[in-house]
């Protein structure tokens, strides 16, 4: 596995929210999945509140 640097913005209260973290994945789209399912398991955040703008390999 790969690790990757997944930046985006999520929804919050106050309006959108930068964010970047690092996943650990085989691939750039399973990253992103991983991040959709973390930030919707931690938060209670749905897909359309969350948008990746950028993922990276480290």
């Amino acid at each position: 596995m790969s690790e990757f640097t997944v930046r985006g913005k999520f929804q919050a209260r106050d309006g959108w929210q930068e964010f970047e973290t690092e996943i650990e994945a085989d691939n750039e789209n399973v990253a992103e999945e991983r991040t959709y399912a973390n930030f919707g398991g931690r938060h209670g955040l749905k897909r359309t509140q969350v948008e990746v703008e950028e993922v990276e390999a480290r």
